[in-house]
C-alpha cells in the first residue's frame, strides 16, 4: 500500500491530475499508520505483522 501511494504521488505530480495526488496520499498515510501498527505488536487485519 505505501509503495502503490508512492507510485500515484508520483503519477499525479507528473501528469497533474489531482486525483491521484489527493489519493497517494491517503494510501501513503494508511499505509504507514498499518505498517507503525504491525511494529508496535498490534494484529492489523488478523495477522501479527504487516508487511
Amino acid at each position: 500500500m505505501i509503495i502503490l501511494g508512492i507510485i500515484l504521488l508520483i503519477v499525479g505530480l507528473l501528469t497533474g491530475f489531482g486525483i491521484l495526488w489527493t489519493i497517494g496520499i491517503i494510501l501513503l498515510a494508511i499505509g504507514l499508520i498499518l505498517w507503525v501498527l504491525g511494529l508496535l505488536g498490534h494484529a492489523v487485519g488478523g495477522r501479527r505483522h504487516y508487511w
